[in-house]
């Protein structure tokens, strides 16, 4: 492919500065890029949602690989680089990343079938965008993101491990993570304090998972046994209100879960167990 411009290149040909209030850090360094890139579109021909493609070096190279690419970018001055550098090559949408609509933008694809998803997400957004990925996982295949290193850590942690938590029961109960590597401050413009990491998600088709009776209570659930990490389960579930004390008691037990136990050392699967112990949701 034709070199793509530096971001500082790029910063200056359009007058612009990273805006330090949105996070952005850009990704400049061609090795990486390429690795991220391989992960995310493995074949020619398959479509990529790109979240938060600021400056394009990303959406260059997954347009290198084949990959059709539909770029989000929220930030009017990127998108301006955007269709500046990438014009009609490909499909851009302006509108915010933690807020899409996954299956109507699958249905907008003429060969159809769920997306695959990637981005470099801003630490501040990476609940947001996470959540809002995970309530509309049927539609997606997998996600490979550059993040925080301490956050890529958390949702590739294994049950027992003080990085295990909330987010990581939530996304991998729908899917395979790991964390494919570490990225260094230096390969940003400007450079973050921290490290980074590129972790990938393969999504498993819904009725793989650990199944539960109702979604909703499931997160409740597991929000309130890892809100206190070190109060009983009984104790922690108990002040989470999740369920009355009678019921949460008989649930444990037909889950066959001590509750004494910390909610940290509970697997996705008896997590799942417990919720459906608690039986047909209300309402």
């Amino acid at each position: 492919m034709t070199a793509y411009p530096s971001p500082r290149a790029l910063l200056d040909k359009y007058d612009l500065r990273a805006k330090k209030s949105w996070g952005q850090n850009f990704l400049g360094d061609e090795a990486i890029l390429d690795d991220i890139a391989r992960l995310a579109a493995p074949r020619p021909g398959g479509r990529v949602l790109e979240l938060g493609a600021g400056l394009g070096h990303l959406t260059a190279r997954l347009l290198a690989r084949g990959a059709r690419v539909t770029a989000v970018e929220r930030d009017r001055d990127m998108a301006r680089v955007l269709r500046g550098e990438l014009g009609d090559r490909i499909t851009l949408l302006e509108a915010d990343a933690a807020r899409l609509d996954y299956a109507a933008l699958a249905a907008q694809d003429p060969a159809g079938g769920p997306l695959a998803v990637v981005g470099n997400l801003p630490y501040h957004l990476t609940s947001p965008i996470l959540f809002d990925l995970l309530d509309q996982a049927g539609t997606v295949t997998q996600a490979t993101f550059l993040l925080q290193r301490e956050v890529a850590e958390r949702l590739a942690a294994a049950p027992g491990e003080k990085d295990w938590g909330v987010l990581s029961v939530f996304l991998q109960r729908e899917a395979d993570v790991s964390v494919e590597r570490i990225v260094p401050p230096g390969a940003f413009h400007p450079p973050p304090k921290v490290h980074s990491a590129v972790i990938q998600a393969l999504f498993r088709p819904p009725a793989a998972g650990a199944g539960v009776l109702d979604a909703a209570r499931f997160r409740k659930l597991v929000k309130a046994g890892f809100a206190q990490r070190r109060k009983t389960l009984k104790n922690a579930l108990e002040a989470g209100r999740v369920a009355p004390p009678e019921a949460l008691a008989s649930a444990l037990q037909a889950a066959g879960i001590d509750p004494g136990r910390r909610g940290e050392t509970l697997t996705i699967e008896e997590w799942a167990a417990l919720e459906r112990a608690l039986g047909p949701a209300d309402g």
